[in-house]
């Protein structure tokens, strides 16, 4: 019997501008909660990635932004490095609304307040409520060619950002994100081979399982065939 493997639920426009809103009222901290979720949304990062990107992969020294922020083999699963691109309105708008939040409460900020805005550049970006990094947890897999492969998880951040999801009452999870990332860039034009790069997949085999096909479109595309 085959075993049917049970994906996260991709989100339309219209449930992606809910659960910003529901998190913007809802969530005892909206400007941190606001780029996680779009960090997933918008730039295909993995939960484990969120956890542990610094203030360093995504500022230069003098405090601008990066908008390509290369991901280090180290913090990637399968550690396969690569760029993931922050280019969005309203990420951009997320980020820095959060820097500011953390440089306004001290959270991760050192005493040279002229590089990288005053915070530490080595602690990640995303924070704890306490002002801590997200703990990690090493696990194992075997890979395609029967080795094993460990990589790590940030659980907690994981249950929490599914909370998030349930608390604007959509039926996702914490990889809806990265799924609805790839199902939208492919529906908007992306080859393929486009979104196994930037989802820093090993195999174009693993990135079609991550796309939704959407039926409207597969069936302009048939009447354009001829």
């Amino acid at each position: 019997m085959l075993r049917t493997i049970k994906r996260a639920a991709t989100l339309s426009p219209g449930q992606t501008r809910h659960l910003l809103r529901v998190t913007g009222v809802a969530s005892r901290y909206p400007e941190r909660d606001a780029v996680i979720l779009l960090l997933g949304l918008s730039a295909g990062m993995r939960i484990s990635e969120i956890a542990q990107i610094t203030v360093a992969d995504v500022m230069y020294p003098p405090g601008k932004l990066h908008t390509e922020v290369s991901l280090r083999a180290a913090i990637t699963k399968g550690c396969r490095p690569r760029c993931v691109y922050f280019t969005g309105r309203k990420v951009i708008a997320a980020i820095e609304c959060y820097l500011a939040y953390r440089i306004k409460r001290g959270l991760g900020t050192a005493l040279e307040e002229g590089r990288f805005r005053g915070l530490i550049p080595d602690l990640p970006l995303i924070l704890s409520r306490k002002g801590y990094p997200y703990a990690l947890n090493r696990k194992f897999r075997i890979a395609a060619d029967g080795q094993p492969v460990d990589y790590w998880t940030a659980d907690s951040l994981q249950a929490y950002v599914t909370g998030l999801y349930q608390a604007a009452g959509l039926k996702a999870s914490s990889h809806s994100g990265r799924r609805t990332f790839a199902t939208r860039l492919l529906g908007c034009g992306g080859a393929v081979e486009q979104v196994q790069l930037l989802l820093g997949h090993e195999s174009i085999d693993d990135t079609m399982r991550y796309i939704d096909v959407d039926d409207s479109r597969l069936r302009e595309a048939l009447i354009k065939i001829i």
